[in-house]
C-alpha cells in the first residue's frame, strides 16, 4: 500500500498538484464497481466542489440523518483532507449505506457499474429534493412529503416548477424526441432529460458515429405507425432524436453487454470503439454551435463476460492520466488510454474495454 504512494509521489515528483490527493479504495469483496465508479465521481471536480461545500453546511450530526448523500460527502472529505499525498481508504460506511439501500448491491456478486452509477445520481437526487421540500414545508409529515415530492409543491395555487439541484447542472442534459408524420409533415417533439447517454455500438466504430447513429432518422410504419393527431389516424413518420441542451459533464455509456436470442444470455461486446481525449458534439439543436468536451476519466470493464471481470478506472487530474485498481493507484501514459478502446478481432486477448466515459464540457 505504502510503496504503491510512495512509487506514484516518485513518478510524480515537483509535479504533483498542489493540495490534491490520490487515494485507492479498498475492496469489500467485489465492490470494484462502486470503487471505479467513485474515482470517477471524486476527479468530477465540479461535482467534488459541490459534495465538499454540502458536508460543510451539513456536518452537525444532530440534524442531519445519515444517508447516500452524507456518506458520500463524508468519504470525500475524507479524501481530500488527508495528511499524506497519497494512500489508501476504506469506504466501509458508504458501501455499507449502498447494500442497505439498494437489495441488487447487497450480495458479493459481479455488479454492474453503469447500473450504480444511475442508482446513485437518482438517489443523490431524491435526497437533496426531499431536503429542500422539507425547508419548504416543515410543517408537513414525512410520510406526506415523500408521497407528494418536492416537484408538486404548490406556493399560493401557483405549481412549482421541479427543483434543479446542482447533480442537475452537472450531469443533466436535455434530449428532444422528433416526429413527423409523412401524410401531413406535422412535427410532434417531446423533450425528456438524461443523465447519461446510452450508446449502441459497433466493431471498429468511435463515439463520434455511436452519436450519429443514435440521432439518425428511424421511418416508422407496418406495425410500427404512429398515431397523428392531426390526421385523427396511424401514419407512416419519420422519428429521430436529437440533443437539444448538453450537459456540463456528458457521461456516455457503452451498450457493451448485449443479449443474443440464441443464446439466451447476454454477451460482452469487445468491439473496438475509438473514445477522442477531445469530444465535438455536433448533432444538438443549437446547430450554429458545437459544444466541445475533454474526456477526464474513463471507467473500464476488464473481463469476457456481464457476470464476472472486475473495473478498474482511468482519471485525468491535473494534465495526468492515473490508473486506479481498488487499493492501487499508478501514472501511465495517456498514450496508453488507447489501448481500452476494446479489440478488432472478435477473440483476442485484451478484456480491458472502456465502459463509462466522462466528458467535462470546455467553456470557451
Amino acid at each position: 500500500m505504502g510503496v504503491t504512494g510512495s512509487k506514484l509521489e516518485k513518478a510524480l515528483g515537483d509535479q504533483f498538484p498542489e493540495g490534491e490527493r490520490y487515494f485507492g479504495l479498498e475492496n469489500f469483496g467485489n465492490t470494484c464497481y462502486c470503487n471505479s465508479v467513485l474515482q470517477a465521481l471524486y476527479f468530477c471536480v465540479p461535482f467534488r466542489e459541490k459534495l465538499l461545500e454540502y458536508y460543510e453546511k451539513n456536518k452537525n450530526p444532530a440534524d442531519v440523518e445519515e444517508n447516500l448523500l452524507t456518506c458520500l460527502a463524508d468519504l470525500f472529505t475524507q479524501i481530500s483532507s488527508q495528511k499524506k499525498k497519497t494512500g489508501v481508504i476504506a469506504p466501509k460506511r458508504f458501501v455499507q449505506r449502498v447494500r442497505k439501500e439498494n437489495e441488487l448491491f447487497r450480495g458479493y456478486m459481479h455488479q454492474d457499474a453503469h447500473e450504480f452509477l444511475n442508482f446513485l445520481l437518482n438517489e443523490l437526487v431524491d435526497i437533496l429534493e426531499k431536503e429542500s421540500s422539507a425547508k419548504s414545508y416543515p410543517e408537513t409529515s414525512s410520510s406526506e412529503k415523500i408521497a407528494n415530492g418536492p416537484r408538486n409543491g404548490q406556493a399560493n395555487g401557483v405549481l412549482k416548477e421541479p427543483l434543479v439541484t446542482w447533480v442537475h447542472k452537472n450531469f443533466q442534459g436535455i434530449l428532444t424526441n422528433e416526429t413527423r408524420c409523412l401524410r401531413c409533415e406535422t412535427v410532434t417533439a417531446r423533450d425528456e432529460t438524461f443523465f447519461d447517454l446510452s450508446l449502441d455500438i459497433e466493431q471498429n466504430s468511435s463515439i463520434t458515429s455511436c452519436l450519429k447513429n443514435f440521432s439518425s432518422t428511424e421511418t416508422l410504419n407496418a406495425e410500427d405507425k404512429f398515431f397523428c393527431d392531426k390526421c385523427c389516424s396511424l401514419q407512416e413518420a419519420q422519428k429521430r432524436m436529437k440533443i437539444k441542451k448538453p450537459p456540463h459533464i456528458l457521461v456516455i455509456h457503452l451498450k457493451r453487454f448485449k443479449y443474443i436470442e440464441q443464446l439466451g444470455r447476454y454477451k460482452k461486446l469487445s468491439y473496438r470503439v475509438v473514445f477522442p481525449l477531445e469530444l465535438k458534439l455536433t448533432n444538438t439543436m443549437e446547430d450554429d454551435a458545437d459544444s466541445e468536451y475533454s474526456l477526464f476519466s474513463v471507467v473500464v470493464h476488464v473481463g469476457t463476460g456481464p457476470n464476472h471481470g472486475h473495473y478498474v478506472c482511468l482519471v485525468k487530474s491535473h494534465n495526468h492520466w492515473l490508473f486506479f485498481d481498488d487499493e492501487n493507484v499508478e501514472m501511465i501514459d495517456e498514450t496508453a488510454v488507447q489501448t481500452f478502446f476494446g479489440s478488432a478481432q472478435e477473440y483476442s486477448s485484451n478484456s480491458e474495454h472502456g465502459y463509462i466515459l466522462f466528458y467535462e464540457s470546455i467553456i470557451s
